[in-house]
Parts: structure tokens; sequence; C-alpha cells
């Protein structure tokens, strides 16, 4: 069983979930796409997305026509496993295409481009044994990176932030998704340990300490786990 927080694009609002691993993740159309295979290889019992994502998984796997095999999806910052800035981590992207042969493979990349519904498509090169999409949100604060999260801001990049925070015990933020005065305290707290201006504003430089200092540190006593 899984908790499952969607962020609604259209309402600007949290949503939560209860999913059994073998469900369809909230959104999706046709079970094309289970709680299991969104998960991949993380062991969190709480994921995350947004209904932008699933939308576009939904009208992507009806573009394509056929199954889409999944390798990785999400995965929580203190796991680690992708990027600092990693969009896996924001719930936003997705590994597949793993199992296909190598001209199938570029098939479904090409679709992805040509669809125009991802964000941002991997070239070959990068990923030449998977393929890489993703539904990022812009403008990125760095490049390649996440948008700018301040007090006020609902998105699945202020569960990210809070995430790294907690996972690093500078608590106080809860893991909402909802930037309020206690992840603004613990965002200065941190930012004033690394000399940052403790604007209490999640920028490109606060972001790249961040993620810097918390991807891949496995689970702290402070991780929230609801």
């Amino acid at each position: 069983m899984a908790t499952i927080l969607v962020y609604n694009n259209d309402t600007n609002s949290m949503e939560y979930y209860e999913r059994n691993e073998w469900d369809p993740m909230p959104y999706n159309v046709g079970n094309s796409l289970t709680v299991s295979e969104f998960r991949g290889s993380s062991e969190s019992n709480v994921l995350w997305t947004d209904k932008r994502t699933m939308d576009a998984w939904n009208a992507f796997r009806e573009y394509w026509g056929r199954a889409i095999p999944v390798g990785y999806a999400f995965k929580r910052i203190w796991e680690g496993g992708h990027g600092y800035q990693s969009q896996h981590y924001a719930g936003t992207s997705f590994d597949v295409g793993q199992a296909l042969a190598p001209a199938e493979r570029d098939e479904l990349r090409n679709a992805a481009i040509s669809s125009g519904l991802w964000t941002y498509v991997e070239p070959a090169y990068l990923t030449p044994t998977w393929v890489h999409f993703d539904k990022r949100m812009l403008p990125a604060a760095c490049q390649f990176g996440y948008p700018l999260v301040m007090p006020g801001s609902i998105n699945q990049y202020v569960l990210v932030l809070q995430d790294a925070l907690n996972a690093l015990g500078f608590t106080g933020s809860g893991l909402d998704g909802i930037f309020g005065p206690g992840t603004r305290q613990a965002l200065i707290n941190f930012q004033r340990s690394q000399g940052l201006a403790p604007d209490g504003i999640a920028g490109c430089a606060t972001w790249t300490a961040l993620t810097m200092a918390a991807r891949g540190i496995g689970q702290t006593p402070t991780v929230v786990m609801p």
C-alpha cells in the first residue's frame, strides 16, 4: 500500500490517495501505469507526481498505441540513483524501453519527440539503452534543474525541498507539498548553515547546495515517512 500525493495543476492543490501496488496510478486511464511501475526501485511508502504528468502519460500511451515498459520513474532524493536535480525525485520523469530491441526503442524515442507531449526527451547519445522523457516544470532556477519555490508555492518540487531538508535534519517542514512557515524556517536554517543568503526562497544556489547535500545519503532518522 502506498500513499500517493498528486499536485493538481488545475486547482493548485495537493491531493492524497491510497493505492495498492497493482492499482493504476491516480488519473491513469486504462491501467497503463500501475503504482508498482511508477515506483520502480524506490522503497518509499509515499510517492508523488502531478496531474499534468499523468495526463501526458495517458496521451502518450494513446499516441504510441501499445504498452510502454517502465524501468524507472520515481525516487526520493535521499535514495539517490539519479542526478542531483533529477526530475525522478519530483515524480515527473520516466525511463522506459530498457527491454525493447534497439530499433523499437529508437522508434519510441522519436515518438516521444514528435508527440510534443513532453517537456524534455533525452537524446539517444545520453541514454542509448533506454528512453527518458519528463514533464518538468519551467522555467528552471538552474539550467536543467528545479523551478524557483517560495512561501505560498504548492507543488511536487516543494515535496522535494521538504524531503531533502528533513533528511538533512532541518525539520519542521513536514511533507505535504505546501510551502508554509515551517518550510520557510527550515530552509532559512539550511541556508545559514551553508553561508547562503537566508531569504527562505529555493533558487539556483540553494537548490544546488541542498541537492548535493541530500542526494543518496540514505534514510536518516529525520526522514518523514507518512
